[in-house]
Order: C-alpha cells, then structure tokens, then sequence
C-alpha cells in the first residue's frame, strides 16, 4: 500500500481491504479511545499476536490512511484518523450485528452529506 490509488473507487478498495483482517479492526476498537503508545496497543488488543505481526497490520492501517503515529521520545504512538473512522467502524458494527444476529430487517441508511441520496418527500 505504498503507492498511491489512481482512482476514488481504487482508494476505496484499499480502504476495505485495509480494514478485512480482524487484527486491524480490534486496532481501530483500541484506538478509538485516544493515542497510545505502541507497546500498550499490543498489551491492550488482548490478543496473541508478536509485535512484529502488529508492525505489519499497523503498516497497513497507516498506507490507507485510518491511523497516524508521532513520536514521543523512543516510543511510537499511534492514533484513529478522526471521526470518520470512529463512524465506518459504528456502521460496520450496526452491519455484522444484524448480519450474525440472522435478521432480515434492512438497516436504515446512513445519511449525511456525501451519505447517499436524501429520502424522498411524502406523496
């Protein structure tokens, strides 16, 4: 992911596939409660993984453009890039949940600017 997308629907692609591996989301979980250092991201995920496997999911998670990092000293802290991944994650959870609960009911769009059409006005 070192390249830059040609197009908004490849940089979208990026985006999804970027966020496709269970590791990363619990990172942006993680993250969504403000910047940590690296080390206590790794403690924190609760999840067996070496932190060389996080150096490489995180790598990803900083090509697409979801996290930074700073420096704070020697340590590597990394943090959510706003709100707008906080919101794709509330929207995917909303979406899995009612996909794992077996419901049929249709969830309601998300709407917003840039969020799809407005809902047509009442005959």
């Amino acid at each position: 992911m070192n390249r830059v997308p040609s197009s908004l629907r490849e940089a979208q692609a990026e985006l999804f596939q970027a966020l496709g591996h269970p590791v990363r989301v619990r990172v942006l979980e993680v993250l969504q409660d403000g910047p940590i250092p690296v080390q206590e991201l790794l403690a924190a995920l609760e999840l067996e993984i070496e932190s060389s496997e996080l150096a490489r999911q995180l790598a990803m998670l900083l090509g697409c453009g979801v996290v930074t990092v700073n420096r704070r000293g020697t340590a590597a802290v990394y943090e959510g890039a706003g709100e707008d991944v906080a919101e794709l994650l509330a929207v995917a959870r909303r979406i899995s949940s009612v996909r794992l609960s077996g419901l049929s009911e249709p969830l309601e769009p998300v709407r917003g600017p840039g969020r799809g059409a407005e809902p047509e006005p009442a005959p």
